[in-house]
């Protein structure tokens, strides 16, 4: 069932989206996420249960919308003042929090209640912003870094494979790896 967006005066919409995220949110901490139903979510968010199954459909495309909203960086990547710490640093930290159990939770989720694609593509939107900051950075400062779609392919797509199906000896070294092999072939020389 395709989600819909209600939009209403006063930004109800928006109080409501929080309230059930929140409840979501809770609710797992609470007491775990096997326990999570729809009517236990709306009860907690002050919500009817029609509610939920209106804006998200059913509890996997719910869920998948919290995850989504959980997996969105808090801040801009860090500035070492130089592409190859600049990108080393976020891959490292990519890793770190997308191989953690609770980033995998989220990842599984985002595509779990994901029928139409647009959750992972909000998804693939976060990594592509946070890249595209580094290579802005990267270019103010004379360089001549690779495209978003490079870093995508080069850097995350294979953390992201390794992260879902060959999670063994994924390690900070591997990710290391990866932006050393995409600036050198790119012809930046990495650090």
């Amino acid at each position: 069932m395709a989600r819909r967006q209600m939009v209403r005066p006063g930004g109800r919409s928006t109080r409501v989206q929080q309230a059930v995220h929140d409840a979501v949110r809770e609710l797992e901490a609470e007491t775990g996420r096997d326990t999570l139903t729809v009517p236990l979510i709306a009860q907690r968010a002050g919500v009817t249960p029609s509610t939920i199954y209106r804006r998200w459909g059913d509890l996997k495309e719910l869920l998948s919308d919290v995850a989504v909203e959980r997996l969105r960086p808090d801040t801009a990547p860090a500035d070492h003042g130089d592409l190859s710490a600049d990108l080393t640093a976020w891959a490292e930290q990519f890793l770190d929090e997308m191989s953690s159990p609770t980033g995998r939770a989220y990842i599984r989720d985002a595509l779990l209640g994901d029928p139409d694609g647009t959750n992972a593509g909000q998804c693939s939107a976060y990594a592509a912003e946070q890249i595209d900051t580094i290579i802005s950075r990267a270019s103010s400062r004379g360089d001549h870094p690779p495209e978003v779609e490079t870093v995508l392919d080069g850097v995350v797509a294979p953390l992201m494979y390794r992260i879902l199906f060959r999670p063994e000896g994924l390690n900070t070294p591997y990710a290391q790896g990866l932006v050393t092999r995409l600036l050198a072939a790119d012809g930046m020389a990495a650090d």
